[in-house]
C-alpha cells in the first residue's frame, strides 16, 4: 500500500501507475484463467474485444481519445465483474494513407522499374510535403516498402505512448500489425479459402480510379464533394436525316467514348425515337437511342449520352443495356493514344489525335473548340455546383477506367447472401440500436461486389500467379495458387510450384500478381488476426466470436460490414455479439473534426494540461452514438472532470483519517440510510454499464458522490472525530465502506485517481478488485434525503444572513410533513452538530421542508 501524501495531486499519476501496471502485469490476458472460466461458465467467462487498429500514418486526434475511452470503460467494468479480459491492440499499417505519408515525409515516390539500393538515404525527414510529385526522388519498390515500415513503426511507438497515457487497459503483449508476417499469412489464407469456395473472382470491369494514387477505389471509400461544372448543349444527328437530338453534358471530353443516348421510357418526347440511331458530333459514330428508368426527364434536355465511363450511372446503363466498352481514359488520367475502332473517318481520327495525351481538363477545352468549329456546340450554361465522387483521402475527382481487378462477393448480386448479412446483423446487440439501420441501409444499397485489389506497393500481396501461353499472354481464366503451407508468399519474388525463376515473364512461363489487397481486405480480419485463427486454435476457441466490436459510425460501411462479410463466408456467424458505435467529435461550431477540415485537436496537450482522468471523464460523459462538442480553448467538461478527480483524492484522504475500530458495526440511522442509498446507486450503475450506458453510470455515481462529500461527510464528521460518541465507530465504518464502493464505481472512468486512492488502504489494483455489490444494510434512504435538504436550508439561511457557515445557531425551527420529520429525528444529533444548533425544533406541517426560524448567535464585532 502507498503512503497517503500530504497534498494529494493528479500530476504524475499517469507515469506512476502505468509503470506499476506494466511491472505487475495487471492487464495481461490469463489464458489459464480463461480456460478455467470457460470450463465453469462457458463462453461468458471471457470478455474479448475486437479493438480498432488505428491507422499508423500520422498522429492520433481527440476523436481517438473519445472512442477508445468508451471501449476501455466497458472493458474495465467487465474485468472487475470477474471476467477474463482479452483486450488486444492492432496497428493498421498498410494502405494508401501510409504511402502518401511516406511520400510527404521522405520526399520520395515508388518506381517499380528501379533496382533496390541497400545504401539509400532519404533526402528529407518530415518536411517534404510541399514537394511536387515530379520533384520527389524515385526509389525501388523494396526501398519504398522499407521506408513505409520504418515510419509506421515510429508512429506505432508514439501511438502506444498516448494510449498508455490515456490509461487504456490493453494487454500490450497481444498486438498485431496489418503488415506483419503472421498477418500476411492469415490474410492470404483467408483469400485462398474464398477463392477455393468461389467467393473471390477476377474480372475486367469499369473501376473507380484515383489518378494520383494510380489505384482502384472501392465503393465504401467514396465520398461526394461539390464541384463546379457547366452543361454543354450538343447536337447529335439522326441517322435518317430527319433532324437533330440535343443532349446536355458536363463531360464533352468523353464524346469519343459515347456508346448510346438514353431517355426515360415514360418521356413522351423521346418515345417515338427509341430504337433509332444518331451519329455523334465530330466523330460521326452511329449509336442507338435507348430507354432506361434511371434517365431523369427533368435533367437537362431529358436525354443523355452514355459514355464509357463518365460516372457510376454510365456503368449501370452500360451493364444493364449490354453496351460496348469504348474506354478512352487511361490510368494516368489522360486520353489514351489509340482511338476506339468505330472512329474511322480521317476527320474523326484527326480530331481524336488532338485529344490524345491530354488530361481531362485540357481535353475538355479542346473538345469545346472542336465542337464550336463544327457548329455542333449550341450552348454552354452558367456554372453550377454538383456532387462528384472522390476517394475519401484523395485530392482529385475519380475517373472510371477499365481494369482487371479482384472482387469478393459481398451480397450486391446474391440476394440470399445479402439476406444472411442482414439477419446476422439483427442477431447482434447494437449500442445504440439505431446504428443497425445504417448497416442495413448500406447492405441493401450495394451496387457491386467488394473490390479488394489495389495497384499500390505497401500491403499484403495477392498470392497468385498467372500461366503465360506460347505468345507470352496470360492464359484466360487460369490462376496458379501456392500451397497453404508455403504462406506467406510474394508473387513478385516467389515462384509457383513447377516453375523456375528463369520462366518469369516469358512465353510458356508465368507472371506474378503485382497488386496488393485493399487495406480493408486485411482489416476485415481483425478478429482472426488478434484471436489466432488458423494459428492458435486454443486461443481462437476461447475468444471467438468476440464480445465487442467498438468503432466509429463513419466506418460501419467499411470496417464493420467487411468484417461481417468475412465472418459470414468463413464461419457462417457474426464475428461479435455486440457493436458499440461512438459518435463524432465536433468543434464549437458543431462541425465534425477531421484532418481534411483542419480543425483536428491532438490529445497530448490536453492530457498534459488537465490530466488523463479529466479527459476520460469528458469522454465517458457522452453516450454511445452521440456527437460531442470539444472546444480546446474552454474545455468545460474536462475541467469538471478534473475537479471530480481531485475531489476523489481529497475525500479519500479525509475518510481514511478516521480509523475503523475493530468490531465496528453500522448502528446509526443516517449511516444506514447513506449505505442503503448507495446500494441503489450500485444497482443502477451496474445495470447501466451492462447496457453500455457508461454516461448514465457516471451520472448517477457522480451525483451521489457529491451528495456524499457535500452533505454526508459534513453531517457525520463531528461524530466521526469524537471517539467518545457511541456512533463514532458506525460513522467511521460507513465512511470506509462508502469510499471502497465509490472508488470502484468510478474506477472504469477515473482510472488513475481511483487507483491512487485505493492504494492508500487496500492491497492490489482496484482494476482487478471485485465490482461492488449491494451490501444489503437495512436503512431508510429518506433519512439521508431529509437531512441533506435540511442542511441545504440551514446553509442558505446563513448565507442570506451574510454569516459564516461556522456561525452558531441559538434556535432553529424546521417544518415539514410528518414522514420527513420522522426521518430528521433519526439524525437529529448529526444535524445539530453540523449546523452548530443549540435549540432545534422539528415541527410537522406543510408539504415541503422549510426553515421557519433561524436565530444566529450574535458574533463579536
Amino acid at each position: 500500500m502507498s503512503t497517503i501524501p500530504d497534498k494529494p495531486a493528479l500530476e504524475g499519476l499517469e507515469r506512476k501507475w502505468d509503470a506499476a501496471w506494466r511491472e505487475q502485469g495487471t492487464y495481461l490476458f490469463d489464458r489459464d484463467a480463461a480456460k478455467a472460466a470457460t470450463k465453469a461458465m462457458g463462453r461468458a467467462g471471457v470478455f474479448s474485444v475486437d479493438t480498432p487498429p488505428p491507422t499508423a500514418s500520422g498522429s492520433l486526434h481527440i476523436g481517438h481519445v473519445f472512442s477508445y475511452t468508451h471501449t476501455d470503460v466497458k472493458t474495465r467494468f467487465e474485468r472487475m465483474r470477474g471476467k477474463t479480459v482479452f483486450y488486444p491492440m492492432g496497428w493498421d499499417d498498410n494502405g494508401l494513407p501510409t504511402e502518401r505519408r511516406v511520400q510527404n515525409y521522405y520526399g520520395v515516390r515508388c518506381d517499380t522499374s528501379l533496382p533496390y539500393d541497400p545504401d539509400f538515404t532519404p533526402p528529407f525527414h518530415g518536411d517534404a510535403k510541399s514537394l511536387k510529385p515530379a520533384d520527389q526522388v524515385p526509389i525501388s519498390r523494396r526501398n519504398f516498402i522499407e521506408l513505409c515500415e520504418a515510419l509506421t513503426e515510429e508512429d506505432e511507438k508514439a501511438f502506444e505512448d498516448v494510449f498508455r497515457q490515456l490509461g487504456l487497459s490493453v494487454d500490450w503483449t497481444q498486438t498485431y500489425r496489418t503488415i506483419s508476417v503472421d498477418t500476411i499469412r492469415t490474410s492470404q489464407l483467408a483469400f485462398l479459402r474464398n477463392l477455393e469456395r468461389g467467393e473471390a473472382y477476377q474480372a475486367l470491369a469499369p473501376t473507380l480510379w484515383d489518378i494520383d494514387f494510380r489505384s482502384a477505389i472501392a465503393q465504401a471509400e467514396l465520398e461526394d464533394r461539390e464541384q463546379q461544372a457547366s452543361y454543354h448543349r450538343i447536337a447529335f444527328h439522326k441517322t435518317d436525316g430527319t433532324g437533330d437530338i440535343h443532349i446536355e453534358t458536363t463531360r464533352p471530353e468523353l464524346l469519343a467514348a459515347c456508346v448510346a443516348l438514353v431517355a426515360n421510357p415514360d418521356d413522351k418526347r423521346y418515345q417515338p425515337v427509341f430504337g433509332q440511331t444518331v451519329r455523334t458530333p465530330v466523330f460521326d459514330v452511329e449509336v442507338p437511342i435507348l430507354a432506361h428508368p434511371l434517365a431523369q426527364q427533368d435533367k437537362g434536355s431529358g436525354i443523355a449520352m452514355i459514355c464509357t465511363f463518365g460516372d457510376v450511372t454510365d456503368i449501370i446503363w452500360w451493364r444493364e443495356l449490354d453496351l460496348p466498352n469504348r474506354t478512352i481514359l487511361g490510368q494516368d488520367g489522360r486520353i489514351i493514344a489509340e482511338a476506339p475502332d468505330v472512329i474511322v473517318t480521317d476527320a474523326a481520327k484527326d480530331a481524336y489525335a488532338q485529344l490524345a495525351g491530354l488530361t481531362v481538363f485540357s481535353a475538355k477545352k479542346r473538345m469545346v473548340d472542336l465542337l464550336t468549329v463544327s457548329g455542333e456546340l449550341l450552348e454552354v450554361s452558367k456554372p453550377f455546383s454538383h456532387p462528384v465522387k472522390f476517394y475519401e483521402k484523395g485530392d482529385r475527382a475519380l475517373e472510371i477506367v477499365s481494369t482487371r481487378q479482384w472482387y469478393l462477393r459481398g451480397g450486391a448480386r446474391d440476394e440470399a447472401f445479402r439476406d444472411k448479412l442482414i439477419a446476422l446483423g439483427r442477431e447482434m446487440n447494437w449500442h445504440p440500436d439505431f446504428m443497425r439501420v445504417r448497416y442495413e441501409n448500406w447492405t441493401n444499397g450495394l451496387t457491386g461486389d467488394w473490390l479488394i485489389s489495389r495497384q499500390r506497393f505497401f500491403g499484403v500481396p495477392i498470392p497468385v500467379w498467372y500461366p503465360l501461353d506460347e505468345d507470352g499472354e496470360r492464359v484466360d481464366g487460369a490462376v496458379l495458387t501456392p500451397d497453404l503451407a508455403s504462406l506467406p508468399v510474394d508473387p513478385t519474388t516467389d515462384v509457383p510450384a513447377g516453375y523456375t525463376e528463369a520462366q518469369r515473364g516469358i512465353a510458356g512461363g508465368f507472371e506474378g500478381e503485382k497488386d496488393i489487397f485493399d487495406t480493408w481486405a486485411t482489416s476485415s480480419l481483425t478478429p482472426q488476426l488478434a484471436g489466432g485463427w488458423q494459428r492458435d486454435d486454443e486461443l481462437w476457441n476461447l475468444v471467438a466470436p468476440f464480445d465487442l466490436r467498438p468503432q466509429g459510425q463513419d466506418i460501419i460501411r467499411t470496417w464493420l460490414f467487411s468484417t461481417m462479410v468475412r465472418s459470414a463466408l468463413e464461419d457462417d456467424r457474426a464475428p461479435w455479439t455486440d457493436a458499440a458505435i461512438s459518435g463524432f467529435i465536433v468543434d464549437p461550431d458543431r462541425k465534425k473534426m477531421s484532418k481534411s477540415k483542419g480543425n483536428v485537436v491532438t490529445p497530448a496537450d490536453i492530457l498534459e494540461a488537465h490530466g488523463t482522468d479529466a479527459v476520460r471523464y469528458w469522454s465517458a460523459s457522452s453516450r454511445l452514438g452521440a456527437d460531442a462538442a470539444f472546444d480546446p480553448q474552454n474545455p468545460t467538461q474536462v475541467k469538471i472532470g478534473r475537479r471530480l478527480a481531485i475531489k476523489v483524492l481529497n475525500a479519500a484522504k479525509f475518510v481514511l483519517s478516521f480509523p475503523v475500530p475493530e468490531g465496528a458495526e453500522i448502528t446509526h440511522a443516517l449511516d444506514a440510510a447513506m449505505l442503503a442509498t448507495l446500494d441503489g446507486i450500485v444497482r443502477t450503475a451496474t445495470k447501466a454499464f451492462e447496457e453500455y450506458d457508461h454516461a448514465r453510470a457516471l451520472e448517477v455515481t457522480e451525483a451521489f458522490f457529491w451528495t456524499f462529500c457535500d452533505d454526508y461527510l459534513e453531517l457525520v464528521k463531528e461524530r466521526a472525530y469524537d471517539r467518545t460518541d457511541v456512533g463514532q465507530a458506525s460513522a467511521a465504518l460507513a465512511l470506509r465502506l462508502a469510499l471502497s464502493t465509490l472508488l470502484r464505481l468510478l474506477a472504469p472512468i477515473l482510472a488513475f485517481a481511483t487507483e491512487e486512492a485505493w492504494s492508500w488502504f487496500e492491497e492490489g489494483s482496484i482494476h482487478t478488485a471485485p465490482w461492488p455489490e449491494p451490501r444489503g444494510i437495512e436503512g431508510d434512504p429518506a433519512v439521508l434525503t431529509a437531512v441533506s435538504a435540511a442542511l441545504v436550508g440551514i446553509r442558505r439561511a446563513k448565507t442570506e444572513a451574510k454569516a459564516s457557515q461556522k456561525t452558531p445557531v441559538s434556535r432553529l425551527v424546521v417544518r415539514a410533513e410528518g414522514a420527513t420529520i420522522s426521518a430528521l429525528q433519526q439524525a437529529e444529533g448529526d444535524l445539530r452538530a453540523v449546523g452548530r444548533i443549540a435549540d432545534l425544533e422539528l415541527l410537522a406541517g406543510g408539504s415541503t421542508l422549510t426553515i421557519d426560524t433561524v436565530e444566529l448567535v450574535a458574533q463579536d464585532a
